[in-house]
């Protein structure tokens, strides 16, 4: 899960700004058209992409403050720039294994990590010879020019913002808390029939509802039920991203040489359908809480779902990539140098010390980020040493 202050599990009492309520109701107009076009049923994939994505009005398509202090969730650049660092280290060394190449950052949120990235660049005498931001946000995409000219305005020209995946790609894609956002399938399996989960007009708002799957969706439900060695209860509801083999598919095809290096939250198969997991992983952000009610707050809210990796694994493999490695962040950052790095902060000021050890725990404890998140790597056409899963590789588990 993304980084949150604290979590509640039954909604959320804040609230509303008169123009927080106005946002919201402009695009619940759209979704109320959309439900309507759809016979009064949509499924729960369509009504997220229009949550997170409507243009103007989307949670990620408007203007609202996301990321860090103030924002609704904090992601691991905003915690520590050591995590950037040692992103970085892992980018330079697939940059001088091929000799050549960029770095493409998908999803760039604040920039922060653009930001850090590039310094430690500087600091190692690897530039990149671009350093490309894709970025369908046009507020966010604003920030990070904001924060960039700022902070290193000698760096801005090496920088270029894309609206789509390039043509022809060499370098190292890297993805942090993409996956997550990518809109799923909510589905429920009762006494071995799949039926899809999906929202609907009620009489006091959005509520759920559920109809018959269909063939895609009941094969791909299938198809996991039966990779399982725990059979499901009567009763289990979980989602599945049937979006994911045509993303990391075209991610692929861009790609001539090089690695693709995606970091999220999430779980191998049999752990992530694991029978006591029986509503699956859906979570909600607002306001640095956590909750599992998306048909609330729309548009003001994040709409997350965990990672399957062994979906991701899969794909990767299906679109012609070599799977390099699969760890959990907590060993990725290790294998990346992070103890050297805060080694290297000793001769700091005690207070300075002590705020990037609390900065390192909770990139890397258990009980923080450490162990839910997961790092996973791939190639294109070229062979390469990834250190970051040298300390331990759980490619096994997959």
């Amino acid at each position: 899960m993304r980084h949150t202050i604290a979590s509640l599990r039954h909604g959320l009492t804040e609230s509303l700004t008169p123009q927080e309520q106005a946002h919201s109701a402009r695009l619940l107009q759209v979704i109320d058209v959309a439900i309507k076009e759809a016979g009064g049923w949509l499924d729960f994939q369509s009504f997220m992409n229009l949550a997170l994505y409507a243009p103007g009005l989307g949670y990620y398509s408007a203007g609202a403050h996301k990321l860090g202090e103030g924002g609704d969730f904090t992601t691991a650049p905003e915690i520590s720039p050591l995590f950037s660092r040692c992103v970085a280290m892992q980018c330079t060394e697939v940059l001088r294994q091929l000799r050549k190449g960029s770095v493409l950052e998908l999803g760039a949120g604040s920039g922060v990590m653009a930001v850090d990235m590039l310094r430690e660049f500087e600091r190692m005498g690897c530039m990149p010879e671009c350093y490309y931001i894709l970025e369908v946000s046009a507020d966010l995409r604003a920030r990070q020019q904001t924060l960039i000219q700022q902070q290193l305005p000698q760096h801005l020209e090496r920088v270029q913002w894309l609206t789509e995946l390039p043509d022809s790609f060499v370098g190292i894609i890297v993805a942090n808390e993409v996956l997550d956002a990518l809109p799923v399938q909510r589905f429920c399996m009762q006494q071995g029939i799949v039926q899809a989960l999906g929202v609907a007009q009620g009489t006091s708002g959005l509520q759920w509802q559920l109809r018959p799957a269909d063939e895609a969706l009941t094969a791909a439900v299938q198809k996991i039920d039966r990779s399982l060695i725990d059979a499901w209860p009567d009763v289990y509801c979980s989602e599945v991203n049937t979006q994911l083999p045509a993303w990391i598919r075209s991610v692929a095809d861009c790609m001539q040489q090089g690695a693709v290096l995606l970091i999220d939250y999430g779980f191998p198969q049999a752990q992530y359908y694991s029978a006591e997991r029986t509503n699956g992983t859906l979570s909600c952000f607002f306001r640095q809480r956590m909750h599992d009610d998306p048909l609330i707050k729309i548009g003001l809210q994040d709409i997350t779902a965990w990672v399957d990796f062994t979906a991701v694994a899969s794909a990767g493999l299906a679109a012609g990539m070599e799977l390099e490695g699969f760890a959990t962040q907590a060993h990725f950052l290790l294998g990346c140098g992070l103890d050297r790095l805060l080694a290297d902060l000793s001769e700091q000021p005690d207070a300075t010390r002590w705020q990037h050890s609390q900065q390192v725990q909770k990139l890397t404890l258990p009980s923080e980020m450490g162990e839910s998140f997961k790092a996973m790597a791939f190639s294109k056409d070229c062979d390469l040493q990834l250190s970051g899963f040298a300390f331990r590789d759980l490619r096994d588990r997959l």
